[in-house]
């Protein structure tokens, strides 16, 4: 369902684009995304600093296309998105010793420091990927091409959950066991005593 909820702005957007064009698109994505963080907030009675973010940049990059009729503002919009997300996320982690990922998720998750801090350098180096791929594309493709990869492009988020999805599960810590009760055939044993 949150998949479907974060996809629905780039299909929505998609739509308007083959429909109407960049500018009629551009409106469409950001009432959409408008509307799919109301949803959130509501599901969830807050919104995260990644929604905040993107709801801020997509409606700031928008009102600059529709107003200056200049596509390449929305264009770059998730260049811009993911080249902070890389930046912040490395310098909380390298240079103030706060890893990000862990404050968010730690509360959900339990797993060691190391793979905590691998997981916030998949993140930085995903993060630049994604930022660079959207401005290749951006920059030497047109407009058509761009939108057609932002729909078809969303492979790329899809397979990093999946992955992390994985490597998390493999490093998650197992609840502890529960010591055996030997004293069950002997009822004048304290529980755990060998027979």
């Amino acid at each position: 369902m949150k998949l479907l909820l974060d996809f629905a702005p780039i299909v929505f957007f998609f739509i308007a684009y083959k429909l109407e064009g960049i500018y009629v698109g551009t409106a469409v994505l950001m009432a959409a995304t408008t509307l799919q963080m109301a949803i959130i907030y509501l599901m969830d009675k807050k919104l995260s600093t990644m929604h905040k973010a993107t709801l801020a940049l997509i409606l700031i990059f928008g009102t600059l296309t529709l107003v200056l009729q200049d596509e390449r503002f929305i264009k770059w919009k998730p260049t811009v998105l993911y080249t902070a997300m890389a930046i912040a996320l490395a310098v909380a982690l390298w240079g103030f010793g706060k890893n990000f990922l862990k404050i968010m998720l730690g509360s959900q998750l339990s797993l060691p420091e190391p793979v905590w801090v691998r997981l916030n350098t998949i993140w930085v180096l995903y993060c630049l990927f994604m930022a660079a791929i959207n401005g290749y594309v951006a920059a030497f493709y047109s407009t058509d091409a761009w939108a057609n990869f932002k729909l078809w492009g969303y492979a790329f988020p899809v397979l990093f959950i999946i992955g992390q999805g994985f490597y998390v599960a493999r490093h998650m810590s197992e609840p502890e066991p529960e010591p055996v009760n030997n004293s069950k055939d002997d009822p004048t044993l304290p529980p755990g005593s060998a027979q």
